[in-house]
């Protein structure tokens, strides 16, 4: 075959596909940055209820150990929680605005979070091309929980009380030999927020908590928290791309932070402080989240670093 029959016959690359390795290119950096290092990854809110993105996610964590990183996710699974819950009639109360866990609750938040849940996401990885393992915070004791205690002041007679939530926990010690050695291996790590304290109690634990409490015991280079929002905003709505410690800490007490954004920042800040190298608040609710923020120059989310 001459060159002129040979090149003729040769496809011309559509721009696209150009624009495509431009991006690949530009994300090397990023890939070697992050290669080796681990990156424990909070998953919850739309980007775990919509199967669109959950399916995107699980690439996006395959495509992770593939190039080298060491990926952990931790779920939540508020939502369906509540829906098994009123599935079997089981009343739920709240004190303040947090769920009351008793022993028949627990049982259920166990039974969904370390079971369909969990094995779901295992799926969800392994058909991405991944080898997802699911273990909950009772697994190799990765997890020493203990009761959660709480206290509010009541704002006619301003008396502060203690609220008793049952069996809502979180972390006393995290031992993270088993994800070490699994993460070590071509193993991708989904834990479920499940704890067990020293006389075997089994607790409920946030799922921020407890992924700030694994990459904390990792020294993670990155936690990344997806939510339902864009990141931090300020006081005109707008994003905020990074913040310190003390800017995080400052807005928490101005007001500007507040909500369900109070207990996120709050751990984003805890687990800077215990050894993460950054955390990332993001939108889990943008396609490849995970992707544009680790392998982009500005990423998609607030850094607090």
């Amino acid at each position: 075959m001459t060159a002129e029959c040979d090149a003729a016959s040769r496809p011309v690359p559509e721009i696209d596909s150009i624009d495509k390795a431009h991006i690949l290119a530009q994300a090397l950096p990023f890939m070697q940055r992050y290669s080796g290092e681990t990156v424990v990854i909070k998953y919850g809110g739309h980007a775990m209820g919509e199967p669109y993105l959950a399916e995107l996610f699980a690439h996006d964590v395959a495509m992770l150990k593939q190039v080298g990183v060491r990926p952990i996710v931790v779920h939540g699974g508020g939502p369906q929680i509540g829906a098994m819950l009123e599935r079997l009639g089981i009343q739920t109360r709240f004190d303040a605005g947090l769920r009351v866990t008793d022993k028949q609750t627990v049982e259920v938040v166990e039974m969904v979070l370390a079971g369909s849940i969990n094995k779901q996401i295992v799926t969800e990885i392994n058909k991405a091309g991944g080898r997802a393992v699911g273990l909950s915070g009772k697994d190799g004791s990765l997890i020493l929980a203990r009761k959660l205690k709480r206290t509010m002041t009541d704002p006619d007679s301003n008396i502060e009380r203690i609220l008793d939530l049952g069996f809502v926990g979180e972390p006393e010690k995290v031992t993270p030999d088993i994800l070490e050695e699994l993460s070590d291996g071509d193993i991708i790590p989904v834990i479920a927020p499940i704890g067990m304290s020293r006389e075997g109690v089994t607790y409920n634990i946030n799922a921020d908590t407890a992924a700030g409490a694994i990459a904390s015991a990792l020294h993670a280079k990155r936690l990344l928290m997806l939510t339902d929002v864009e990141g931090v905003l300020d006081a005109n709505g707008r994003l905020i791309a990074e913040l310190t410690r003390a800017e995080a800490r400052a807005l928490l007490n101005s007001g500007v932070i507040s909500g369900g954004m109070i207990p996120k920042i709050e751990t984003c800040v805890l687990a800077v402080e215990s050894g993460v190298e950054g955390v990332v608040i993001l939108d889990g609710r943008v396609p490849h989240a995970v992707l544009l923020e680790l392998f982009t120059e500005h990423g998609v989310g607030t850094l607090i670093a």
